[in-house]
């Protein structure tokens, strides 16, 4: 009954991070960045905010380490450390999402006034490219992506079962489908502000490098079969030749 207990409240206070965070991040990134609660100004507000953005890929990257993935089960129980990990290191990347965009100080400086046409057009394609992300994580395997694998499964006294090599999907058209999703995300929407470049800019490069860390643990994992679908499938731009 205490394990039930102990996941069920790791499992709540996960998707309520998840939840938070992925609506902050929507509606910040649709308002050009402008939403944010953070109060510096000037100069301030560049280094505020600076550091807020580039906190996500750093700390994002080193808990994929094997020492951050050490670190990061000293959260729970040692007893269910392990199977608490996918839980642990999705509502760690929530909580960052939520400081970056509740904490941010908005500029208010517009970078392109787009027209009725073309903002519709932009608003439109921010709406498939969250839906593209849906898609990615859903592909590679929904519970795992949200931490819900984690949880549950101490909650029914089983190990996590992690899924294999994700291929299927939008992986058919490049290795890191759910980093590009997440780049296109951050560059389109009905506002453009010097804020959301900065953003934009941060976290796309994020995407571009991040993946090179998870595809070295996918070597060590699954050895031959991913090197034969990384020689097959294009890292990041899909329909691309290696």
């Amino acid at each position: 009954m205490k394990r039930r207990i102990v996941a069920a409240a790791f499992g709540a206070l996960n998707h309520g991070l998840f939840s938070v965070g992925v609506a902050l991040m929507f509606f910040g990134l649709w308002s050009g960045m402008s939403t944010g609660f953070g109060t510096a100004r000037g100069l301030w507000a560049l280094v505020a905010n600076g550091l807020l953005v580039l906190q996500f890929p750093i700390v994002h990257s080193f808990f994929l380490t094997t020492t951050g993935r050490r670190l990061l089960g000293r959260l729970a129980p040692a007893d269910m450390a392990r199977d608490l990990a996918p839980t642990l290191y999705t509502s760690l990347a929530s909580f960052q999402l939520i400081i970056v965009f509740a904490c941010w100080s908005p500029t208010h400086v517009t970078l392109v006034e787009l027209p009725g046409v073309l903002r519709t057009i932009s608003a439109l394609a921010y709406l498939t490219a969250w839906g593209l992300l849906l898609k990615s994580m859903a592909d590679a395997g929904l519970g795992l992506q949200t931490g819900l694998s984690g949880w549950w499964a101490v909650f029914r006294g089983r190990q996590v079962r992690y899924p294999g090599l994700p291929t299927k999907g939008l992986f058919r058209v490049c290795r890191q489908p759910i980093y590009l999703s997440f780049a296109l995300v951050t560059w389109f929407g009905p506002a453009w502000t010097v804020d959301k470049l900065w953003v934009a800019s941060v976290l796309t490069t994020y995407c571009i490098v991040g993946p090179l860390l998870k595809e070295a643990r996918y070597a060590r994992i699954f050895g031959r079969a991913f090197e034969e679908y990384r020689e097959a499938v294009p890292y990041l731009i899909p329909w691309r030749s290696r």
